[in-house]
């Protein structure tokens, strides 16, 4: 007899996200023109001023790729093995790893300071306030695309090679972008009002950025902690990006479903916590 109630009881809640997953996209489409208009606002204001522009991140990855080779492939001599595959080019290997993870530790570190650093928004009334986490996340998927296209040229110059299958990144990517949005959303309206959020938010993503496969291989980790590594919210972008683009491997599509629905799931829920959360921002700014 208990059987029907907890099927009602579940297609309820699936009605409810459904609802507010539909008022989440909705809100986004309706603001396109104005959180488009503002990434690119965002990005031209990280360049303003200096003579170089955007050449200036371009020389950057490109510097940061040159000594990643010199340390990793000229004096540790170190290969990314990987299975079925010959060894990988550590360097564009660990390139493409903090691609992923400066994407995800931009927008979460700036997170908790978005409001408390945008309070001229709050006060006018008919500014949508939930376009500011977005236009971040925007702003950050930029700068990967630029270091993306610095990782394919020069995988040129290493001679290593780079495959058809990273045409998937997009796809790859896309769950976890979500997903940033969801925390940021969160993180954003609690960081309004408790400040001491954001200390807290530099430590853990220290704690992510070492408990995730971006220096070391799972395979190389003891069985018994793997399971723990690919509850890190990077862990599947990462190995997905690098098995398409620098070993050609086609994406586990049953996984990134998966994870996707996860991502869907957080968005969700960070983007309802930030709605109601916003009546008190007024008050405490």
């Amino acid at each position: 007899m208990a059987m029907p109630g907890r099927m009602i009881r579940g297609a309820s809640c699936a009605a409810l996200l459904i609802q507010r997953f539909n008022w989440m996209i909705s809100t986004l489409v309706r603001n396109r023109e104005l959180l488009w208009a503002l990434s690119k606002r965002e990005v031209a204001a990280r360049f303003k001023g200096s003579y170089g522009g955007l050449s200036w991140y371009v020389i950057q990855n490109l510097l940061l790729l040159a000594l990643y080779s010199f340390i990793f492939g000229s004096l540790f001599k170190s290969h990314w093995a990987r299975p079925g595959h010959a060894h990988g080019n550590y360097t564009l290997t660990l390139f493409m790893g903090l691609i992923i993870f400066n994407i995800f530790s931009e927008c979460i570190t700036r997170a908790p300071t978005l409001i408390l650093g945008n309070t001229n928004y709050v006060k006018k009334v008919v500014f949508p306030l939930e376009i500011l986490p977005a236009i971040q996340l925007m702003a950050s998927v930029f700068n990967a695309f630029i270091a993306t296209l610095v990782l394919v040229v020069m995988a040129f110059f290493l001679n290593a090679s780079v495959f058809w299958q990273g045409l998937w990144l997009p796809l790859i990517v896309l769950p976890l972008l979500v997903m940033i949005l969801g925390f940021s959303w969160f993180l954003s309206a609690f960081g309004t009002y408790v400040r001491d959020v954001n200390q807290v938010v530099t430590l853990l993503i220290s704690a992510v950025m070492f408990l995730s496969p971006l220096f070391y291989q799972i395979s190389s980790l003891p069985e018994k902690i793997r399971p723990y590594i690919d509850l890190n919210p990077l862990t599947i972008p990462m190995e997905e990006a690098r098995g398409a683009l620098l070993f050609g491997e086609t994406p586990d599509f049953g996984v990134l479903a998966i994870y996707s629905c996860i991502s869907i799931g957080v968005a969700v829920l960070g983007f309802v916590f930030f709605q109601k959360a916003r009546r008190g921002f007024p008050d405490v700014l």
